[in-house]
């Protein structure tokens, strides 16, 4: 084995596995607090090729969690505050940077742009992320999911697990719903917590152009998460 960034990895998952990531083409939709440490830890276990998509600018709002989220960057794009991280940490990765809220139309063409290997789901707006996961599942094309990181904190009860057994958690109950009406009762892998969310952290915000309730959340939670999704797709790919 010769000595290199990702020889560690390699120690731990032998030369053909890491080979396999390098070769691998994976796409992250959502760079929040959960996507952005998701993405960042494919890209340091080895991916060789990413696409990562989010159409939000950093808020100081975001500094208690999100990874692209400083003083720094503030009113700057995250995909562009992630993307220039991702070719820090691997200057050889084939990126591909889509600063785009995924609508319906544009969610089919990017699936049919390429080949992926894996989908990440950090995407927060129901619709858009209903969307995405059948299309996922009709194009046969493997994906992972976060729910609610938002009103937890307690990272023991943190679970990945078909949605079909995904419980106390209001996302996952309405995505369970949206994707019953489309035929899909299981076969998608979710991240979500058992723990009961904290009913006062929940509240209506407006000014905001893709959600319509903020919810209260604290700097570990969404990484946790985040983790747990890059552990899927690395063991996975």
């Amino acid at each position: 084995m010769s000595y290199s960034w990702n020889s560690r990895t390699e120690l731990l998952l032998g030369a053909e596995r890491v080979e396999r990531l390098a070769h691998s083409h994976v796409l992250v939709v959502g760079l929040g607090g959960v996507g952005a440490y998701a993405a960042e830890q494919i890209c340091r276990a080895g991916a060789g090729r990413m696409t990562i998509v989010d159409a939000d600018i950093v808020q100081e709002s975001n500094i208690n969690r999100q990874l692209p989220a400083l003083h720094s960057t503030l009113g700057e794009s995250k995909v562009g505050v992630v993307g220039k991280r991702l070719l820090d940490i691997n200057p050889r990765l084939k990126l591909t940077v889509i600063h785009e809220f995924l609508r319906d139309e544009r969610t089919q063409e990017l699936l049919s742009s390429g080949a992926f290997d894996f989908i990440v789901d950090a995407i927060d707006s129901l619709s858009p992320k209903v969307f995405l996961l059948a299309e996922a599942v009709s194009r046969n094309i493997p994906v992972v999911s976060s729910m609610g990181a938002g009103a937890k904190v307690d990272p023991s009860q943190v679970r990945l697990d078909d949605i079909s057994k995904s419980h106390n958690c209001a996302l996952a109950r309405m995505v369970r719903r949206r994707l019953y009406k489309l035929g899909i009762r299981k076969g998608i892998p979710v991240v979500f917590s058992t723990e009961k969310a904290e009913p006062d952290a929940v509240v209506e915000v407006e000014n905001e152009e893709y959600k319509k309730t903020t919810t209260g959340t604290v700097s570990y939670m969404p990484a946790v998460f985040g983790c747990f999704l890059a552990s899927y797709v690395i063991r996975n790919i």
